[in-house]
C-alpha cells in the first residue's frame, strides 16, 4: 500500500474477497498484513488465524457484501478511514456497520496494526 487510492482498494476489496473469493483466506490475509499483524476490532485483538478463521462462515452467510468509503487518508505509515460495510446475510438479512480505522503499515505496504472501532447503522436510507 502507498497510496490513498491502494488503501481504497484495500477497504472495498478486501470484504469482498474474503466473503467471496475463491483464493484460501490466508492468502487474502497475508497480501495485506503482515504474519505478526496486531488488529483490534472494539478493543478485541483479532489474530492472523481468527481471522483466517472468520472467512469460513462468512463465505457460507454472505449473500452480498458492499463497502462505502466516507475519508481514506494515508501519511507515511500512517492510514486511517472511515467508511461504512453494507452486508446482506442469509441468517440475518440486511446489516450496516459503521468503521472508523486507524493503522500503521510495515515498510513493504502491508499493514501491520488496525484499531478498529464499529457501530451498527440503519441499512435503510443509504
Amino acid at each position: 500500500m502507498r497510496s490513498e487510492s491502494d488503501l481504497h482498494e484495500y477497504l472495498t476489496s478486501y470484504p469482498h474477497e474474503m466473503a467471496f473469493g475463491t483464493a484460501d483466506p490466508a492468502d487474502v490475509i497475508d497480501r495485506w498484513f503482515t504474519p505478526d499483524l496486531d488488529f483490534r476490532n472494539d478493543g478485541h485483538r483479532l489474530t492472523r488465524q481468527a481471522l483466517i478463521a472468520h472467512a469460513r462462515p462468512a463465505r457460507k452467510n454472505a449473500e452480498s457484501v458492499r463497502v462505502r468509503v466516507h475519508r481514506a487518508l494515508l501519511s507515511g505509515d500512517s492510514i486511517a478511514a472511515h467508511y461504512t460495510l453494507f452486508a446482506t446475510l442469509r441468517t440475518t438479512g440486511p446489516t450496516a456497520t459503521e468503521i472508523c480505522m486507524v493503522g500503521r503499515l510495515a515498510p513493504d505496504g502491508r499493514i501491520a496494526r488496525v484499531d478498529q472501532l464499529t457501530r451498527s447503522v440503519p441499512v435503510e436510507g443509504e
